[in-house]
């Protein structure tokens, strides 16, 4: 005998109202409450207007082959010998229908035609009640039971336990929302089956997708509904319910960014920004490179490497595990096989004044909302990475090389810079490079880069390139097809395929056409960029300097996303897995410096500054020593922690 598995839930049962079993496998939806045993069936018809609600119908089935001889209609006495819970009375008696199904008899009673029935109002669920934001919804119904898997995390009492807990911290918090007279969308507020069913999801989803720490997970997960207040539970409601009933986009499509204006003329911007200019002196033990290392300095790195025998620590799991450039005999490029691992980053809530008495807020990863120390990790990547900081490593691999004179070519303007990295058997190389002018935001250079190690991980999450950027790429230099150009600005139309070059070296090359050892070089913490890049450049403007960190400044540095929301006004980084956009990123620090010259312009304004041809003039008997203190705010105040760099 198979398990029914709920395969019968929507076929309405054949025993209509008159079912007797407590588990029927069929639905029973849309019969009424009220049920009457067959033992207590009364064949007397009803007076006129005795019934207040319309009188069921039950399903007629078709005689099985061998019951052709049995007649179809029979009167109440007929069936005395074959059913004795069904009984006659000399009153007048409706006609019955016998049909035959397995080894039971269905009996349905055909009331008079002449009775009338007084129609019962029909009263609207929450989910069409006034005020509703979402469609009508029809939940299952089920039982506070687990639901069957192939193979289970726990035992059936130990799933049973952690599911009552979790229903009646759902049923807790849709309690809380019935009773708060400020909603309005009572479309919000479950119902007794929709409250089991969003319990049995949740349980069901963890249960599947991590099996072996199935038990944290869920009451992690019930601690942190437990303490979620009414507006939060109200958005992950409406996120549930969107996915599950409606299936409709939760997340609208981001607003286009709107072209920034400080009011200030090109002309004014240009002058401006070579104030803005950062030296990088002092910052070496932040990751800055100001200085090449020596020729012994390389051949200590590399032979440290060699004496390690591939040993790294893994960037995101903290691991330990075996790396084998060019590959093993058995074709291995790492040890130590999947890598379970948090993408996010850790994020600490800020202190509170009621801290002392609700106490407070743990923290937690941003990727799952796990607390800190709790899990493993959220995410398996198919193998351990690492990334490589020291500077004379790095230069075993590339060495450093310092911005030639180019004074045939390259910008004297400044220009944005940008680059994503991914993981290989060397560390974290270069695999796009994006270069933008500035202030306009054009396009100048955006090539994709083959690394000089093996791919281990294109860190496509935050990298934004896949496996199919490298398919569809052509050769540098090979000319963009005009339909290519002609469909690029079209709604849903895809992007032209980037061109590809051969090695970072390569990459760099091409950036050397572009520069001057004079022109500035705009990128956030951009010491990360130059040193994937292997560039030594003297003229730089950071917007992790230009912008410090609220805590002091390094080792923090606030995210580009993070000041782009708050002084563009401007969304960024919103693909979710399919990672970021270096261009998007090259332009949004061009505008965040254009808004840090903005700022400055109205102080030396009102000091009695002025702009001619192009060059930025202090009053009258006065220098301009001094007149820049804000440009020190992202150093010094690192002196207070000697840590690795951070960025929140």
């Amino acid at each position: 005998m198979f398990a029914p598995l709920g395969l019968f839930k929507d076929i309405p049962c054949p025993q209509g109202k008159g079912c007797c079993l407590l588990g029927c496998i069929f639905s029973h939806r849309n019969l009424t409450s009220v049920s009457k045993d067959f033992s207590t069936v009364d064949t007397k018809a009803p007076e006129l207007g005795e019934i207040s609600e319309p009188a069921s119908k039950r399903f007629k089935l078709e005689p099985a082959p061998e019951d052709k001889d049995l007649p179809k209609k029979v009167s109440p006495q007929a069936l005395n010998g074959r059913s004795s819970s069904l009984r006659s009375t000399p009153t007048k008696k409706p006609e019955a229908t016998v049909t035959k199904t397995g080894d039971a008899r269905l009996v349905s009673r055909q009331e008079p035609a002449n009775l009338k029935v007084a129609p019962i109002k029909r009263v609207a669920s929450t989910a069409e009640s006034p005020g509703s934001s979402l469609p009508p919804r029809s939940a299952p119904k089920e039982s506070l039971n687990p639901r069957m898997l192939p193979k289970a995390p726990a035992t059936y009492n130990a799933r049973t336990a952690i599911l009552k807990k979790l229903h009646s911290t759902l049923c807790v918090l849709n309690a809380k929302l019935a009773k708060d007279k400020a909603n309005k969308d009572k479309s919000l507020i479950l119902t007794p089956d929709e409250l089991i069913t969003m319990a049995l999801d949740e349980e069901e989803k963890v249960a599947k997708e991590n099996p072996t720490i199935y038990s944290n997970i869920v009451k992690l997960r019930i601690v942190k509904l437990s303490k979620l207040n009414q507006e939060d539970w109200a958005k992950e409601l409406k996120e549930y319910l969107n996915k599950k009933y409606f299936k409709l986009e939760t997340n609208k499509a981001p607003k286009a960014p709107q072209a920034f204006k400080t009011g200030l003329s090109v002309e004014e911007e240009l002058a401006i920004a070579t104030k803005l200019v950062t030296p990088l002196q002092g910052l070496e033990k932040y990751g800055y490179v100001t200085k090449a290392p020596t020729a012994e300095e390389v051949e200590t790195a590399r032979k440290g490497v060699l004496g390690s025998g591939g040993w790294e620590k893994c960037d995101r799991c903290g691991g330990r595990f075996q790396v084998f450039p060019g590959r093993r005999e058995d074709g291995s490029l790492t040890t130590g096989g999947p890598c379970t691992h948090h993408p996010g980053k850790s994020f600490y809530p800020p202190k509170k004044k009621t801290d002392h008495v609700t106490g407070a807020r743990e923290a937690y990863f941003t990727c799952c909302n796990e607390t800190l120390g709790t899990s493993p990790g959220c995410t398996k990547g198919e193998t351990h990475v690492f990334k490589v900081s020291e500077t004379k490593r790095l230069a075993s691999i590339l060495q450093f090389e310092e911005t030639p004179e180019n004074p045939d070519k390259g910008h004297t303007s400044p220009v944005c810079f940008d680059c994503e990295m991914g993981y290989t058997t060397l560390g974290l190389e270069l695999i796009r490079m994006t270069v933008v002018s500035w202030p306009g935001g054009e396009t100048i250079l955006d090539v994709l880069v083959r690394p000089i190690g093996e791919v281990l991980d294109l860190n496509s999450r935050f990298s934004g390139v896949f496996p199919e950027h490298y398919t569809k790429a052509l050769p540098y230099g090979t000319p963009t097809p005009k339909e290519s150009s002609t469909l690029l600005n079209k709604p849903g139309s895809e992007p032209p395929p980037l061109q590809v070059v051969e090695s970072p070296a390569a990459a760099r090359a091409l950036l050397f056409e572009l520069l001057q050892p004079t022109t500035p070089l705009i990128g956030h913490a951009i010491d990360n960029d130059l040193n994937a890049c292997r560039i030594i450049h003297p003229t730089v403007i950071d917007t992790a300097i230009l912008y410090p960190h609220p805590a002091g400044g390094f080792p923090y540095r606030m995210s580009l996303r993070t000041l782009s929301k708050k002084h563009l006004d401007r969304d960024i980084q919103t693909g979710g897995n399919q990672g970021h956009d270096s261009k998007e990123d090259a332009i949004a620090t061009g505008d965040l410096v254009r808004a840090k010259a903005a700022e400055l312009w109205k102080t030396l304004k009102a000091r009695g500054w002025t702009i001619a041809d192009g060059t930025l003039w202090p009053p009258t008997g006065q220098d301009d020593a001094g007149a820049f203190p804000q440009l020190k705010l992202g150093q010094g105040a690192g002196q207070k922690r000697d840590r690795s760099t951070k960025e929140q």
